[in-house]
């Protein structure tokens, strides 16, 4: 039998003033409530973020029913249940039941996302375009995510080429940065990427790119771990 949610509930969030974050889910508890289509795609996500996933469903679609990566109870959701858990998506498409998974995960400080209902999610979830380490998100606050996922598709084409060398670059400037000037908070890094980085990357002119970078930043002209 599907759970009332309680009268006395906080009425819906509002959709927009979010704050975005990036959040770790390495070895935390994730809790998924559905076992259709929508939930086993929620789950590939969050199993990309090597949470440790447990999935409250009747019935599963394959994607989870076969997945030894998962934790499976076939069963409906249980009042208060959520509690339990650091991080909670409610996907049954039964909106009684997906909104009593949000009331428990309010109740109990945890963070719920109630798919397709963004005004009873305390977060929703971004469309995001990933190429190696580079990630990045788009929200329309949950009012369409049609167009997140458009947007999403458009970036994938621009960061195919180049950005894993060019991380890598910045990532090593920032630690001579560090070392030489005590932070890598600095004014220059805007304008160093304004001026050409990554066409040089692209063009396999790593150290030029290295010198650029280096020039805008105030940073000495020797490169660490090279001849004087």
């Amino acid at each position: 039998m599907a759970p009332t949610p309680d009268a006395a509930a906080a009425g819906p969030v509002p959709s927009t003033s979010t704050y975005p974050v990036n959040l770790r889910l390495t070895a935390r508890r994730v809790l998924v409530v559905g076992g259709g289509h929508v939930a086993a795609r929620k789950v590939a996500g969050l199993l990309r973020a090597r949470a440790v996933i447990t999935i409250v469903a009747p019935d599963a679609v394959r994607e989870i029913a076969d997945n030894a990566d998962v934790r499976w109870f076939t069963r409906p959701y249980q009042r208060g249940e959520v509690a339990s858990y650091r991080l909670a998506v409610a996907a049954t498409g039964i909106a009684v039941v997906d909104r009593q998974v949000a009331i428990d995960g309010d109740r109990a400080g945890v963070w719920v996302n109630s798919v397709d209902d963004p005004d009873h999610c305390s977060f929703t979830l971004p469309a995001v375009a990933r190429h190696g380490d580079l990630q990045i998100a788009i929200s329309t606050s949950g009012r369409s995510p049609a167009l997140a996922r458009w947007i999403r598709r458009r970036c994938e084409q621009e960061i195919s080429a180049g950005y894993d060398q060019l991380i890598e670059l910045l990532s090593e400037v920032r630690a001579e940065a560090r070392e030489e000037l005590g932070t890598s908070e600095l004014d220059g890094w805007d304008a160093a990427l304004d001026d050409g980085v990554i066409e040089l990357v692209r063009r396999g002119r790593i150290e030029r790119a290295r010198s650029v970078l280096r020039d805008h930043l105030g940073l000495s002209s020797h490169v660490p771990g090279t001849a004087p």
